[in-house]
């Protein structure tokens, strides 16, 4: 991380609601999804919920200590989370297996963004969906400094440079974008 400040969780889900960005995602019972940069699960936990007891969820991210937080909350609801501890360039859970990758607010943190996607496309199965919902390069209170943001249509291009097919890219609550592609 970029050493920005983290979001009170209630100011986070008036314009950020996971249960929405989810369902715009394409979310469903019985799927699979991969949460890459998952953090302390903000939009793993609200995932394996919607998947339920036969889907799947993954959390991939670098911060061992974000990751026993997903453990523990987990375990608590009785969730299927597997968190991975890792970097995202060199992390794949699973081959062809998962319905939906998924970046939260996190694409403009990697090293290397063309790793990550690539590893992404590698997990998804034939059909699956890349969904990635990140902070608009403009000037607003909160978030990572505007020099590190990916503007939708950098982001966009870095997508489709995976071979991915860009379907849409859609404002969230004047703050974030959330673009969707499908292999």
């Amino acid at each position: 991380m970029h050493g920005y400040k983290r979001w009170d969780e209630s100011d986070r889900r008036k314009t950020m609601d996971p249960d929405v960005i989810l369902s715009k995602a394409g979310l469903k019972p019985g799927m699979t999804i991969v949460d890459i940069g998952c953090g302390q699960g903000y939009f793993a936990v609200p995932a394996a919920r919607i998947v339920g007891p036969k889907g799947r969820v993954y959390g991939i991210d670098v911060d061992a200590d974000a990751l026993e937080l997903v453990d523990r909350k987990a375990s608590d609801a009785g969730l299927n989370i597997k968190t991975i501890a890792a970097e995202a360039e060199s992390a794949v859970a699973c081959e062809g297996c998962a319905d939906i990758a998924f970046f939260g607010i996190c694409l403009h943190d990697f090293q290397d963004p063309q790793k990550v996607l690539a590893n992404a496309r590698k997990m998804l199965r034939l059909g699956g969906r890349l969904a990635d919902l990140d902070w608009k390069k403009e000037p607003m209170e909160g978030g990572p400094p505007l020099e590190i943001r990916l503007s939708e249509q950098k982001a966009s291009r870095l997508i489709a440079d995976a071979r991915f097919k860009v379907e849409s890219v859609e404002d969230i609550s004047g703050r974030y974008y959330l673009i969707l592609a499908k292999i």
